[in-house]
């Protein structure tokens, strides 16, 4: 299906992490180390707050205070009223990598991902853990042996879903009452695990890299293909029902809109460090569909 794409911002680096909050957008810029909100057609860009080390994912607490990824140090920050950001947790004792993308539950527990390897030095895939921290800061790791655990989303009947970018699939869990996860399932298999871990070739073999991801009101799936220039619309099972080509790489999505309906698409040429660092292409991209949001983020 074609479906009109508009144009919402320009002349930001890489932007990860869109959240629709409290009537706007919000993202992450990995390169100008900032996060921004701006009102639904992008007008009013604000800056939200500076990360140093790198900005990824977003959330908020159920006071309505922000939680942000710092990625380079492995912490967790949190924006008090008054604007200041200070340390929520550090999880650098539990990563092997980056910090990655996140959701946070209505209890304000946040469940986080990491890349588990050098992805820009361009080292070997190694499998990476999951960590969920609890609103006090405690972090513990929640599941191991996930191939880069990227976007999540957690649906409306309490079910949380990980999209493994290099594994081929999203997976998912029960969220106990305590915040384990269990039942550990594939949710969507888009083909095999790549069986080669050097990054040229398990590229080659990724079908869908299942990146930035939201939920609709259907139980379907918004997924990014970081691969493939395109988000798709998965339902339980792997069934894909829509696909919207996007014409440059689109590593982030997210449903919002006074309605519901609106689609944000966070693009890029590419996600490599060393152009999006030095370049300022990257742009927040707008269309419209069917069925509204449902769920968290």
């Amino acid at each position: 299906m074609s479906r009109e794409i508009n144009t919402a911002v320009t002349g930001l680096a890489y932007l990860e992490g869109p959240r629709w909050h409290d009537r706007r957008i919000w993202f992450s810029d990995f390169y100008t180390f900032r996060v921004y909100s701006a009102a639904e057609d992008g007008s009013d860009l604000r800056v939200e707050a500076e990360v140093p080390q790198q900005p990824s994912g977003l959330g908020w607490l159920p006071d309505g205070r922000l939680l942000v990824i710092s990625m380079r140090d492995a912490r967790l920050l949190r924006r008090e009223t008054d604007g200041t950001l200070v340390p929520h947790a550090d999880l650098s004792g539990h990563v092997n990598g980056h910090l990655n993308d996140m959701v946070v539950d209505s209890r304000g527990r946040a469940f986080v991902g990491e890349f588990g390897f050098d992805l820009m030095g361009g080292a070997p895939l190694e499998p990476a853990g999951l960590l969920r921290v609890d609103p006090d800061g405690t972090v513990g790791k929640v599941a191991d042996d996930m191939w880069f655990p990227n976007g999540s989303v957690i649906t409306e009947d309490g079910t949380l879903l990980v999209c493994e970018t290099f594994g081929n699939r999203v997976t998912a869990f029960d969220i106990a009452e305590d915040g384990g996860l269990t039942n550990r399932r594939t949710w969507a298999e888009f083909g095999e695990p790549p069986t080669d871990r050097e990054l040229e070739k398990l590229l080659a073999h990724v079908v869908v890299g299942a990146d930035g991801c939201c939920t609709d009101a259907d139980r379907a799936l918004w997924i990014a293909d970081a691969v493939g220039g395109r988000v798709l619309r998965v339902h339980p099972g792997g069934e894909i029902s829509e696909e919207i080509q996007v014409g440059t790489g689109v590593f982030a999505c997210m449903l919002g809109g006074t309605d519901g309906r609106t689609l944000f698409l966070c693009t890029a040429p590419d996600f490599h460090e060393g152009a999006r660092k030095h370049a300022r292409e990257a742009k927040l991209l707008t269309t419209r569909v069917d069925t509204p949001h449902a769920g968290l983020p």
